[in-house]
């Protein structure tokens, strides 16, 4: 099904919400657009959302699989108010958001769905799952000159920190079982990257319930959405792999021609595979095995 905008999606289309779990895909330009879709639908997700250009083109096993909305995802706080706008919408629901180029891994992806790792998580009373973006980078920059190849992608294997998160700017007190992470490019290449913009933590699965909002920073009004686990063990986490910031670095002019290549010590080759992030330490399985 195809939709003019979120309206019409939202007055028209609503009974396509009442099967979950959602992932939201916005799409922001027309790089890789249907191997996101695809991953996601592969994933385990019932209905994924393509919030899209009226322009872009979809291949037509593709547009059989998703539900496509007419959408200008790359508008100022087009992320907060589609999301939110389906927050309302689908009350109770398991929701996920990210962008083309973009992929989710959790522990054990290869042989279980997300739904059974969101019933898992469920069962643990937890309404909302923290994710990092991991950072994607194609090896060779003149042969990929948008920094994006699946068959030569490569990842950072170490570099990745976090800090305490203040419950204000000019404060020293810090919020419970709440971190800013940070590591990947926004990391290395921080000078070209806007200091609000450098974490890359992400409440990326949660539970849409009345009055929740998201916020410009990827966090919910809901604080106990924003920790990492619950007060008595380790929770589940999930990595989503993103091209999204190598390519905004090969697409600014004021870093495009700074950077000859993204390759460095602690570059590994991308194995597509949640053994990998593991390994790395870049997700957790919590109690779930």
């Amino acid at each position: 099904m195809r939709y003019s905008d979120l309206n019409d999606f939202l007055k028209d289309g609503r009974t396509a919400l009442s099967s979950g779990p959602i992932a939201i895909i916005l799409v922001e330009d027309d790089v890789e657009v249907a191997t996101t879709l695809r991953h996601h639908h592969q994933t385990g997700f019932k209905t994924v959302l393509a919030l899209m250009p009226e322009s872009f083109e979809l291949p037509a096993d593709i547009e059989e699989l998703v539900v496509r909305i007419d959408f200008d995802a790359t508008a100022e706080g087009a992320t907060e108010a589609a999301v939110n706008a389906l927050i309302n919408a689908a009350p109770g629901q398991w929701l996920y958001y990210c962008y083309n180029a973009e992929y989710l891994f959790f522990p054990f992806c290869e042989t279980r769905t997300i739904g059974e790792m969101l019933a898992f998580h469920a069962e643990e009373r937890r309404d909302a799952m923290l994710t990092y973006v991991v950072d994607l980078y194609a090896d060779d920059l003149t042969r990929f000159p948008d920094a994006v190849s699946l068959d030569h992608a490569h990842l950072d294997r170490s570099g990745y920190y976090s800090l305490a998160r203040k419950v204000s700017e000019d404060g020293n007190e810090s919020k419970e079982r709440q971190l800013d992470f940070f590591g990947g490019l926004r990391w290395r290449f921080e000078e070209h990257i806007p200091e609000s913009r450098r974490k890359i933590d992400r409440i990326g699965l949660f539970r849409a319930q009345p009055g929740l909002v998201l916020r410009e920073n990827h966090t919910f009004s809901d604080e106990e959405y924003n920790t990492y686990a619950c007060p008595w063990h380790h929770n589940l986490t999930a990595v989503i792999c993103s091209f999204r910031t190598a390519k905004a670095l090969k697409t600014n002019p004021g870093s495009k021609f700074e950077i000859e290549t993204f390759k460095w010590h602690n570059s590994a080759p991308f194995e597509w595979h949640s053994r990998q992030l593991l390994d790395l330490g870049l997700m957790e399985p919590g109690q779930w095995f």
